[in-house]
C-alpha cells in the first residue's frame, strides 16, 4: 500500500438501528406541520436535491418499538432528532456539518409493547439537519447502479437503484465531519473523527458502516459491474 492510499480519509455511512433493535423508534410529527414551500435545488442545474425542509413548531409523537429512546432518530424527511447531550458534545468539541440545533418539544411517547415498571426516560431531543456537503461521489470508482448517467457536474444527482460499497472523488470533500455528499444526497457521510467521537461517547441508535462496504439494494439487483481498462 502506497503512502498516499494509506493516508486517505476514510468515511462511513450514517444510519439509524434497524428496525428491531433495542433503540428501534418511529416519528410522527404534531400539527401544525409546517414545512417550506421550495426544496433545495442545485446552484448550477436547478433540479431538487432535497427534501422540504421541516420548520418550527418542532412537536412530535414518538413511537417506541424498542425498549429504550436513543441519541439519534430518523425522521421523515432529510432532518433528525439528536439528544440534548450529542447535540453538547458535538458543539464542545468543533465538530462540523450539523444545522438547525432547534429544540423539540415530545408531545407523547407511546411504548409499543409490554415492558417493565421501570419509568422510560425521555431525552432532550434538538431536531438538526447535515449540510449538503462538497463531497461528490466518484461516478467511475463505485460499485452503485444508477438509474441514468448524472448530466450536471455540479450536483451529480440521479436515480439511484443499488449501492455496493462507493468512495468519494479525491480532492472534493471540504473537510465537513457530517454531510450529505454531491451524488448521493439521500445519504449521510461521517469523518473517521466523527467516528471515533461517537463510539468514545457511546451514542446510541447510530451504525457507521465503511462507505466501501455500505451495501443497499431493496431489489437485489447486485453491484454494478467494475469499469473496464
Amino acid at each position: 500500500m502506497d503512502s498516499e492510499t494509506s493516508t486517505a480519509p476514510r468515511f462511513f455511512v450514517l444510519t439509524e438501528g434497524a428496525i428491531g433493535s433495542r433503540y428501534d423508534t418511529a416519528v410522527d410529527t404534531v400539527e401544525p406541520d409546517n414545512v417550506s414551500e421550495d426544496a433545495p435545488r442545485c446552484s448550477r442545474c436547478g433540479d431538487t436535491v432535497g427534501a422540504l425542509r421541516w420548520l418550527p413548531p418542532y412537536r412530535v409523537e414518538l413511537e417506541l418499538h424498542g425498549e429504550e429512546l436513543g441519541d439519534f432518530i430518523r425522521v421523515p424527511g432529510y432532518e433528525r432528532l439528536i439528544s440534548e447531550r450529542f447535540a453538547e458534545a458535538f458543539r464542545a468539541e468543533g465538530l462540523t456539518g450539523l444545522e438547525g440545533f432547534h429544540p423539540v418539544e415530545v408531545v407523547r411517547v407511546r411504548g409499543m409493547k409490554k415492558r417493565p415498571r421501570k419509568p422510560l426516560t425521555v431525552p432532550r431531543y434538538n431536531v438538526v439537519w447535515p449540510c449538503f456537503g462538497r463531497g461528490a461521489v466518484d461516478l467511475v470508482l463505485n460499485r452503485v447502479r444508477f438509474s441514468k448517467p448524472p448530466t450536471c457536474t455540479e450536483c451529480r444527482s440521479t436515480g439511484i437503484d443499488a449501492i455496493h460499497g462507493f468512495v468519494l472523488e479525491p480532492g472534493t470533500w471540504g473537510g465537513e465531519d457530517i454531510f450529505r455528499p454531491r451524488g448521493m444526497q439521500g445519504d449521510i457521510v461521517v469523518s473517521e473523527r466523527f467516528k471515533d467521537f461517537v463510539e468514545r461517547h457511546g451514542f446510541t441508535n447510530m451504525v457507521l458502516t465503511p462507505t466501501e462496504q455500505y451495501v443497499w439494494d431493496p431489489s437485489k439487483l447486485g453491484p454494478a459491474p467494475l469499469p473496464t481498462a
